[in-house]
This record gives C-alpha cells, structure tokens and sequence, in this order.
C-alpha cells in the first residue's frame, strides 16, 4: 500500500472529516454507523469520493446544503452549514422526537379544537374540529402529510401545556448539541424556528433511532380515523421522491415557509451508500427535488470515477 493511501486509511478510520476545497471541515458529526465486514470489504471509502468526485462542481439550487456519509460519519459536501435560517416544518421532527420521548399514551384520544387552528399563516388541514384522533394519528398526520393542525393538537396536550413543550424542544436541542437551534412553536409556521443544517444532522440521526418516525415519514399514503364518527381520513406524504421506487429512504420530512423556502431532510442509500441530506432554502417548487437528483447522479458518476486499483487497494486494507 502506498503511503497516502495509509495516511486516507487512517483518518476515514478515526471518523474525521476529510474537506475538498467546497466542504466545510468544521461539521461536528456524530459517531458513524458501523459498517459490516462484508460490506466494508468492496465499499469506496468518502475520502475517495471526495477525491474523484470532485464535490466542488456539484451544482446545487439549495442555498444551504450537505450530504453526510452515514457509514464513515464523513462530510462529502457542504454549503452555509452554520447559516442559521428558518426550517419551517422541519420543526416537526422535533415534535415528535420530544412526544415520543415524554412517555404519553400514543392510543390516547386528543379531540382537535379551534385552538389548533393556525391563526399565523391561514393553512388549511383535513383534520375537522371537534374531531377526536389518537395521538398515534396525529403523529402521523403532523409526520407524513405535515399537517399544521395535529401538531399544534399535539403541543396543546401536552403536559403543561404549549409552552411546556416548547421548553422542552428547546431543551432536547441543546442535550443533542444543536446550539444554534431554536423552536418557538411545534409546526414550524413561525419564522422563529431555526437551526443549520449541521444541527438538523444531529436531529436526524437522533429521530432513526425511533422506528416509527421513520415509518411515519416514508409511507406514501396512509388513513387515521375520527374515534367520533369512524370516519377515515386520507393522507400522502409531502415529500414526493417516497413514492418513487428509484429511491431508497429511510427518514424524511419537507419543509416551507416564505422565509424558510423549499426544505428537505432525508436518510437515503445511493449506490449502496449511506446518506443524510439536508437542503434548505430551495426557491423553486421542484428544486429541492432536482437537487435530491443531482446529488443521486453525481455520487453514482464519483463512484465509477474511483480507479480499480484504489479500490482494490481499499478491500485489501
């Protein structure tokens, strides 16, 4: 083995964040994913995919974005990462980590009042007043379909009420790290929810633990009941890649506000690789979308750019 390729060895092992002219290097990421040994015997490691793949030329529509390897805990690409911006519904992640985490019955019934509606922006939502829901539905409603209304639901009945969940957003923000984060509300409507998109990684990597968030966020489709009528009520997830079967993803959420713009945070595999994404502030409708795709075709391009004989070299390290 070459001496370089001992030095690369060495730092993707100590899970350090190898920087290309476009990459940040001051990401705090979190311990990696440890890798299988059968996995790891053919996988590229991110030094190389930062070396031939050349992020620096990735054009991207985002204003804030960055791709995290999983694997390795690696930063393959970063932009503005510690801009603090709004996150709109990205919010709702939050949300549901904090429930989840607070013990409550998630088959209690929570009746939807006119106190849930939201009085900031005037969006709409499927879920009736004087309709009764689990909270289980209502996480899935405030998850999937980000409904502005089963989140404010859920902040309402929660121990203490509004603003004891807000502390306690606020507080599980901090334990996590995510010091340039803060929540305001639990829909993410106001302009006071922000974070960076190296705090959202935290976030992310802290909501997979829970098995139902991701279910939540990836099913296309999906129906709660009113427990008043028995009337079901029908859902399709915001972000559209998950109902595509070209994609792979584990944990995903959408985001939008004016302030905000088009926002997208997902955990995916390309090309066997494991990745966080965080995009925000995307103005065009459909651009986080076509970034997503960008990011997709470049790093399957990186990956054929790597020469035989590194990465024979790497199954042989």
């Amino acid at each position: 083995m070459k001496p370089t390729r001992i030095l690369v060895s060495l730092a993707t092992l100590a899970g350090l964040v190898i920087a290309s002219p476009h990459v940040t290097s001051d990401a705090n990421i979190t311990q990696p994913v440890p890798a299988e040994s059968e996995a790891a015997a053919s996988y590229i490691s991110a030094a190389d995919i930062i070396e031939y793949g050349q992020p620096n030329r990735l054009a991207l529509q985002s204003g804030v974005a960055m791709i995290v390897d999983d694997r390795e805990g690696v930063m393959l690409y970063g932009r503005n990462i510690e801009r603090q911006r709004p996150i709109a519904s990205l919010t709702k992640l939050m949300t549901a980590l904090v429930i989840l985490e607070s013990g409550l019955s998630l088959d209690e019934p929570v009746k939807v009042t006119r106190e849930d509606r939201d009085r900031l922006r005037g969006t709409k939502s499927r879920l009736g007043f004087n309709g009764v829901f689990t909270r289980h539905d209502l996480l899935y409603a405030a998850l999937g379909a980000s409904d502005n209304r089963a989140a404010a639901a859920l902040a309402r009945t929660y121990p203490g009420g509004e603003d004891a969940m807000f502390r306690a957003m606020n507080a599980k923000a901090q334990q996590l790290g995510m010091t340039q984060t803060r929540f305001v509300d639990s829909s993410g409507l106001h302009n006071g929810n922000v974070s960076t998109a190296n705090d959202l990684v935290r976030l992310v990597n802290e909501t997979h633990k829970h098995e139902l968030i991701q279910t939540m966020t990836t099913t296309p489709s999906f129906r709660v009941t009113d427990r008043n009528t028995g009337r079901q009520v029908a859902f399709r997830n915001t972000n559209r890649l998950v109902h595509r079967h070209s994609w792979d993803i584990a944990l995903s959420k959408t985001g939008y506000t004016a302030a905000a713009g088009n926002c997208l945070i997902m955990q995916t595999t390309i090309a066997e690789r494991p990745l966080t994404i965080v995009l925000l502030n995307s103005w065009g409708k459909l651009s986080r979308y076509g970034d997503a795709r960008r990011i997709q075709q470049w790093l399957e391009k990186a990956e054929r750019r790597v020469p035989p004989i590194v990465t024979a070299s790497a199954s042989t390290t």
